[in-house]
């Protein structure tokens, strides 16, 4: 097939052009940069970005389906830059998609886009969208995922979204990292009371799982028009996941704490105080993130392994055994 993953030069981009150069398909990459890894692989790049309507445009045609994992995460930041990247590049996306006549889109969404602040405990797709957001991210996400869902069936478009929660593995650039530098630096805090269980995935389980998915679109299949909540399959403790991890790099367990309530007033008073000042730089510490970090998320995936196969085929004692591979590699 003819392909195009956006943001294929991001964590989960890489992994998933990886895959599908392997299978044999012709890979094209919408990036903003210049990546090594992709020269390597010989798949052709068209730099831009998916604000960029007509680029989009450009990019998309000829093509089969489209991955879009591209997008801006983060808990703290400007709205406009959230909407008009998530947002409006994701209608971006479904436009040219039509325009271009690809049959087929999978969307990286987010499990975010459910969270009210409060447990998420074994919830399944039926979890309505909350009636009021914590930060923008997640919000933009939410709308972005709806215009995606509405969009199937849409001028011969099928489409579906995957939810992964905390993608995590060998290469990542932005979770690990950022984790061990608050570490180093002594600035790592257990929020709430250490119980909290929480899903996540080994990066490579949900590049399968976009392959998987888009293979499973096809006229009238239950994947169509849908979103699926995508890891692990078994919840971890967060912060003996978080602790392991440390641990892997040497480094000691947290061993300070503070409470969510505690956690929470912090936050939206440094929330208040960033707005007022105008600070564009990430709080340490937020609603969202206190809520996150104290919570129990994880998720029901029945519906991935019933309607496109989604199977954990690498665990998560191997996909750690990778990750100490890597960090010693890195160290």
């Amino acid at each position: 097939m003819r392909v195009l993953v956006t943001g294929g030069g991001g964590f989960l981009g890489l992994y998933l052009t990886e895959q599908l150069v392997a299978r044999g398909d012709h890979v094209r990459c919408l990036c903003r940069g210049s990546y090594q890894e992709l020269n390597s692989l010989g798949v052709e790049t068209i730099q831009g970005d998916i604000r960029d309507a007509q680029r989009v445009v450009n990019a998309s045609e000829g093509c089969d389906i489209v991955f879009h994992t591209a997008g801006v995460a983060g808990i703290w930041g400007p709205r406009k830059t959230f909407f008009e990247i998530n947002t409006v590049g994701t209608q971006n996306i479904i436009e040219a998609c039509w325009k271009n006549q690809v049959p087929r889109l999978v969307y990286t969404s987010s499990p975010s886009v459910t969270f009210d602040g409060t447990d998420q405990n074994g919830v399944d797709e039926s979890v309505p969208y909350p009636s009021q957001w914590l930060c923008h991210y997640p919000h933009s996400k939410a709308i972005a995922e709806q215009k995606v869902l509405a969009a199937n069936g849409q001028q011969g478009l099928l489409t579906c979204a995957l939810r992964p929660h905390l993608i995590w593995g060998p290469r990542d650039r932005h979770l690990i990292p950022r984790l061990l530098e608050r570490a180093r630096q002594g600035k790592l805090r257990r929020v709430g009371n250490g119980r909290n269980l929480v899903d996540m995935i080994y990066v490579e389980n949900a590049a399968d799982a976009h392959v998987l998915a888009a293979a499973a679109l096809q006229p009238n299949a239950p994947v169509c028009g849908q979103a699926y909540f995508i890891s692990q399959g078994e919840p971890v403790n967060c912060w003996d996941w978080i602790n392991d991890i440390l641990a892997l790099a040497n480094l000691p367990p947290i061993n300070k704490s503070i409470s969510l309530s505690s956690a929470w007033r912090i936050g939206s008073v440094l929330e208040t105080a960033y707005r007022i000042a105008g600070i564009h730089s990430e709080p340490r510490m937020t609603r969202f993130l206190a809520a996150q970090l104290a919570t129990n998320h994880f998720f029901d995936i029945t519906r991935a392994r019933q309607d496109f196969g989604y199977r954990t085929r690498i665990s998560t004692e191997t996909g750690m055994q990778r990750l100490k591979h890597a960090l010693e590699s890195d160290g």
